[in-house]
């Protein structure tokens, strides 16, 4: 009985390591958006560096953007940022921070220490538009067309394959 009893906790330890491995070497695959060619919700939340001025819904129409949802914390959204840096540069397309479940001071921190992608940065601690984007976790990112609809969500970090096969073409579409 006492080497049965031995050899559980290996076992678990064992399964959870494999979990682990899975979770870790699975891709994000695009996730449909129960919001695909639908308007962003309607919102008001403040911006991160501006705490007194407000972004609303108006500030996603007008332009072709991407909305990134990151957070000081998440890991992923740090692996992802030096990509995110490089489209700001090199593509003329608006990226909108949607900082998600943070402390304030954290967040600033992090933009100060590795730069800033976002043309502005939407402050929302409760994670009010997120749930209202229906949002899983961070990162995720949004094409938003000139008129602020959805065009194309995506579950995990942007990276350059992820741009040229599911962002790209559609970038482009949507500028003609």
């Amino acid at each position: 009985m006492m080497k049965k009893t031995r050899f559980i906790p290996l076992v678990l330890a064992l399964l959870a390591g494999i979990l682990l491995v899975m979770g870790i070497n699975s891709k994000s695959v695009p996730t449909v958006s129960p919001l695909a060619d639908r308007p962003v919700p309607e919102f008001t939340l403040p911006s991160l560096q501006q705490e007194l001025d407000s972004i609303t819904q108006a500030s996603l129409k007008g332009d072709v953007q991407l909305l990134n949802v990151w957070a000081s914390w998440c890991s992923i959204c740090k692996s992802e940022h030096a990509y995110l840096q490089q489209l700001a540069a090199e593509q003329s397309l608006s990226i909108i921070g949607l900082n998600y479940r943070d402390e304030r001071k954290a967040a600033l921190n992090e933009l100060a220490q590795t730069g800033n992608p976002y043309k502005k940065v939407i402050y929302d601690p409760k994670g009010s538009l997120a749930l209202d984007l229906g949002v899983y976790g961070t990162p995720e990112t949004y094409l938003i067309d000139k008129s602020g609809i959805i065009r194309h969500r995506y579950v995990g970090a942007l990276t350059p394959t992820v741009w040229e096969q599911q962002f790209a073409p559609l970038v482009a579409q949507l500028k003609e």
